[in-house]
Formats: C-alpha cells, sequence, structure tokens
C-alpha cells in the first residue's frame, strides 16, 4: 500500500478538496504540509458543503488523525474561527483528531497588515496576494525570527522573541508611514490563544514515524498548484511556499521515500486568481462560458478566477518538476456541449517554439500558445461514475491529454459530488 501526496498540477483550484476527500476515506492520517489559510479546499458531502482552509480535508471523518504540519504557516485566530465554524457544522475536532506541529510558524496580525501596506505601496508589479499574511510569515521565518507554536508555552521567551521581531518590523512600518506595533499588546494577544492553539501542539515528526511503523495509510494535502511554486512557477507572480510534492517530505519531517505516489489534481481547462501570465487565457465569450460553468470563484477570497483553454506544455512541465505519477482529471463536464476544444500544445516566442514555460518574467508575459483542436461532445458527462458513461470524443480527449502531458489519468472527476469518479488507477495501491 503506497502514501500518496496529492498537489495541485496548474495555478491551483484544481478541485484537490474531493479528490483528497475521496482518498482520505481510505487513509488512516492526513497530513497539511505546506502553505497558510490563503488557499481553500470545499468538499460536499452527503450535500453538506465544508470549505476549509487551515484543516486539513480529513478532519471532516471521524477516526482521521488529522496533521497540520511544520511547513505550514499557521494564524492562530483564523485556525480557531475555522474550527468553531466546523464544530457548528457537527465535526469533532480535538487534541486526538488534530495535531499541530509544534515548530509551525504563526501568521501574526502584523504580517496581514504588512502584506496589504506592501501590495499599496508597489505601482510597477503586483503579485495580488491575499493579504492574509502568508508571505511575510514565511520571510520571518526564513530570516530566523518567527514566533513558532512551541514558543507560546514560555511568556518570558515569547517576549524576547517579539521584541527582535518589531525591531525588524517597526523599521519597515516606519518606511511605509505606518503606526509601529505595540509589542505589550502582541504578547497579551498571543497568550491569550495560547492554550488552545498549545491543546493541539504535537511533536508531529514522531507520530508520522509511529504511523509509518504501525503500516498506517498517510495522505500528503498540498495546497495550490505547481505554477505557483515559489522556485518552478510563474515567478515572481508565485506564493510563498514550495507547493511541489518534494515539500511533503519537508513540511511534515518525513523523509522522500515516505511519500510513493505523487497524485497531480488538474482540471480539463485551465484557471487562475490573480496577477501574472496565463498563456491560454481566453477574453471571449467561451472564457466567460467555462467561469460560469464551472463557478469559478475563489473559496477564500471569493476573486473571480481567470479561464483559458487546457494547457498541455504547463502541466507536463508540472508533472516532471513535481515527480507526478498519475493525474486526477477534474471538471470534465464543465467542457460538455462545446463543438470544438483547443489544448496548447507549445509556446510561440518571436519566431521559436517552445516546449516549456519560460522562467525568464519577460518571456513569460510574451508567450503566444500554439494550439491543437480537439472533436467536443454534445452528451452530458456530469455525474459519470465509469468510462462507458463517456461520450466518444470524451475519452478521446482524455488519452490526448494523457499523451501531450506524459502521465497516465488515474481518476476522472464529472461532479464536486465524492462519488461521481471513475477510478482508472488506484493511487494507494500503485
Amino acid at each position: 500500500m503506497a502514501n500518496v501526496a496529492v498537489v495541485g498540477s496548474q495555478w491551483g483550484d484544481e478541485g484537490k478538496g474531493k479528490l483528497v476527500d475521496w482518498l482520505s476515506e481510505r487513509a488512516d492520517v492526513v497530513v497539511r504540509f505546506q502553505g497558510g489559510h490563503n488557499a481553500g479546499h470545499t468538499l460536499v458531502i452527503d450535500g453538506k458543503v465544508y470549505k476549509l482552509s487551515l484543516l486539513p480535508s480529513g478532519i471532516v471523518r471521524g477516526g482521521k488523525m488529522s496533521i497540520i504540519g511544520n511547513g505550514v504557516v499557521i494564524d492562530p485566530w483564523a485556525l480557531l474561527k475555522e474550527m468553531d465554524t466546523l464544530r457548528g457544522q457537527g465535526v469533532t475536532i480535538d487534541k486526538d483528531s488534530l495535531k499541530i506541529a509544534e515548530n509551525a510558524t504563526l501568521i501574526l496580525p502584523l504580517h496581514g497588515e504588512l502584506d496589504a501596506l506592501r501590495e499599496d505601496a508597489t505601482a510597477a508589479v503586483k503579485i495580488g496576494t491575499t493579504r492574509r499574511g502568508i508571505g511575510p510569515a514565511y520571510e520571518d521565518k526564513v530570516a530566523r525570527r518567527a514566533i513558532r507554536v512551541s514558543d507560546l508555552t514560555d511568556a518570558d521567551l515569547l517576549k524576547d522573541k517579539i521584541a527582535t521581531l518589531l525591531m525588524h518590523h517597526n523599521a519597515l512600518r516606519k518606511g511605509l508611514d505606518a503606526e509601529p506595533v505595540d509589542g505589550d499588546k502582541l504578547l497579551a494577544e498571543l497568550l491569550e490563544v495560547a492554550p488552545k492553539i498549545l491543546e493541539f501542539s504535537d511533536i508531529v515528526w514522531r507520530r508520522l514515524d509511529e504511523a509509518r511503523r504501525d503500516r498506517k495509510l498517510i495522505l500528503f494535502e498540498g495546497a495550490q498548484g505547481a505554477m505557483l511554486d515559489n522556485d518552478h512557477g510563474t515567478y515572481p507572480f508565485v506564493t510563498s511556499s514550495n507547493t511541489l510534492a518534494g515539500q511533503a517530505a519537508v513540511g511534515s519531517g518525513v523523509g522522500p521515500s515516505a511519500v510513493s505516489y505523487v497524485l497531480g489534481i488538474t482540471k480539463a481547462y485551465t484557471t487562475r486568481v490573480g496577477e501574472g501570465p496565463f498563456p491560454t487565457e481566453l477574453f471571449d465569450a467561451v472564457g466567460q462560458g467555462l467561469g460560469e460553468r464551472g463557478h469559478e470563484f475563489g473559496v477564500v477570497t471569493g476573486r473571480k478566477r481567470r479561464c483559458g483553454w487546457f494547457d498541455a506544455v504547463m502541466v507536463r512541465q508540472a508533472v516532471k518538476t513535481g515527480g507526478i505519477t498519475g493525474i486526477a482529471l477534474t471538471k470534465l463536464d464543465v467542457l460538455d456541449g462545446m463543438d470544438e476544444l483547443k489544448v496548447c500544445v507549445g509556446y510561440r516566442v518571436g519566431d521559436e517554439v517552445l516546449d516549456y514555460f519560460p522562467s525568464n518574467m519577460a518571456q513569460q508575459a510574451a508567450v503566444v500558445p500554439v494550439y491543437e483542436t480537439l472533436e467536443g461532445w454534445s452528451d452530458s458527462t456530469f455525474g459519470a461514475r465509469s468510462w462507458d458513461d463517456l461520450p466518444a470524443s470524451a475519452v478521446k480527449y482524455i488519452r490526448r491529454v494523457e499523451e501531450l502531458i506524459e502521465a497516465p489519468i488515474a481518476l476522472v472527476s464529472t461532479s464536486p459530488e465524492r462519488e461521481d469518479t471513475i477510478l482508472v488507477r488506484d493511487p494507494f495501491q500503485d
């Protein structure tokens, strides 16, 4: 039996929530390993909708251990609010079902404020952040001045660390014409929230080691997508963490060998939220139709997603850089009723055609997609649960996508309902 990492292979919003939930029913442990509350997952279980940002998707299923790993940056107030919301929906959350890595970094109110201050002050290149403090929190982590979960256990240590942190932040705020942060007030706020967070604090790497030795199935849950990766994405229009499957090991405290199958979640077309290059973006009625049928609005921000044709070049690159074993193709039903479909098979930059997404910012902005046109289908794929339920043209589309991205399709999702899934290859058994 394989431990599985689930990652996005585009710009996020690929439908990971449903697939993680579908897989988590069979997993014993579900681990969130990067990102913060800037990414959201929507789960639909027996008609009830759950919206998650920080909590692993396994939390809504009893009998699972859900873990927030050290690679995640945690806004404690946002986490507690999310927990209260889920409890109101009947979900049990206690110290047995939820573990938070003691070495995880905290997002503080000053991080969100700095996010907004810098975004508003930048006239040239706007990144389009969610303004929730994720980037500034990761900056403090790398600079070795972050407040971590374990720091909440010691008031004197916490006071000293806040003083060190504010030497940096108050200097930044002065340059941005913002009021300095009151260290005593921040200390009081953290001490108030501390017992509510420390209740769930644990030595996560040890819990995962125990789970592996007990041969329990572990599901590593990624957020966002490959093209938002801080190293391999459309830099600088990326997130502040590594979103590829390699981060599953580092961000949870296990070795790389713990991840034996990487499932890349891939939408049957392409979407993006926020700023940055998007070669196959559509500005016409076709793009608008994809957005309307696909209900393309961000779970966390509510922002309208940009929509375009499937980009095989980009996904193929994500397969290579992310070590993706198999693909879960989602939202196939959104393409129902279209006479023809286009797939990007290359990028033209001047007189040259590239078979990869360039890292240079100017080149990324200049690429023009080279398309291959495929036959569409008129019959509905909504709710299909087997190959026999799919129109022949839909099967041809899937097979051509497989060829172009050089990775097999393991699952096909045909609606938000978890049971409306065609299983081709079982990730846990591969």
